[in-house]
């Protein structure tokens, strides 16, 4: 029972560094030393080698590293070319929701709203397909206007945009007074 505790500590071992694992580091980490320690992986070593495993554990110089057998890369790249889904920091998710909202609307109306810039935010958002230049304001400069997009109604299960919740009149009053109190401190210092 003692060895399968040790096994499956090495495994653990292995799989979550991700890289090589000195011998040593390895027997220091099991509480073994390296003879035993080689002894264990190089059991484990011959049970992977079965065709029921998609993985493997490799000897490099005096280290050991687990990876992946050479017949699975076709699936890992089947996996690995498949899109991910962006994930939003609140940064993010504000500046949409302004967009949603206002649109059309320039990043400076944004930024005025935000009281930062939002450049980077606005293009993460264009490069995630949520928010796409929709027209140019008739304005000096001609800046451009943003809008969301199908896969901004899609993410978020709307088929419109007038199906987006209501904003509430009392808290919009209360985040533009808060805005302001944070602008009037800003220009005070």
């Amino acid at each position: 029972m003692q060895l399968k505790r040790l096994e499956a500590a090495i495994e653990a071992i292995l799989f979550t560094m991700g890289e090589s694992v000195e011998a040593g580091d390895l027997a220091q980490a099991i509480g073994q030393d390296v003879p035993t320690t080689k002894k264990i992986v190089q059991n484990l070593m011959e049970r992977y080698q079965g065709d029921e495993y998609g993985v493997q554990i490799i000897e490099l110089e005096d280290a050991y590293q687990m990876c992946t057998k050479k017949q699975c890369y076709e699936y890992l790249i089947n996996i690995a070319i498949q899109p991910k889904k962006a994930a939003l920091t609140d940064v993010m998710l504000e500046t949409l929701s302004i967009i949603a909202y206002k649109q059309p609307v320039t990043k400076a109306e944004i930024e005025k709203i935000r009281g930062v810039k939002c450049s980077h935010t606005v293009n993460k958002l264009v490069e995630y397909d949520l928010v796409k230049e929709v027209g140019r304001l008739d304005a000096p400069g001609r800046p451009i206007l943003f809008g969301t997009t199908e896969e901004f109604l899609r993410s978020f299960g709307v088929q419109a945009l007038d199906e987006l919740p209501a904003m509430n009149p009392v808290q919009m009053e209360d985040f533009k007074a808060e805005a302001e109190e944070e602008v009037q401190l800003k220009l005070d210092v």
